[in-house]
């Protein structure tokens, strides 16, 4: 398995509506090839920085299938325009697991 982990600034003002943009893309995530689970963490610190987390079982899922799909390009229609600058976007793989 492998974490995608997109880190997200979001525009002042527009949180709400990322969030509801998110919510109406998890279809696009729940039928891709590859992905087992998505989950939006937001800061506290900061509450328009956001954490996307996506399990997927190979990077390709990700950077090919899902990149190239029309799905992709809905994704990018509900919530792209939220963003405030690019997303950083790193690939994790699970090295120890505690509790």
């Amino acid at each position: 398995m492998v974490l995608e982990s997109a880190e997200l600034l979001i525009k002042p003002g527009m949180e709400a509506e990322f969030e509801a943009g998110v919510r109406q893309a998890t279809p696009l995530f729940q039928r891709a090839r590859g992905c087992e689970g998505m989950q939006l963490q937001r800061g506290i610190e900061n509450p328009r920085a956001y954490r996307l987390l996506v399990r997927w079982q190979t990077v390709e899922d990700h950077n090919v299938h899902f990149r190239g799909s029309e799905d992709f390009q809905e994704w990018r229609r509900l919530v792209g325009h939220c963003f405030d600058g690019a997303p950083n976007v790193s690939h994790l793989e699970t090295v120890l697991e505690g509790f």
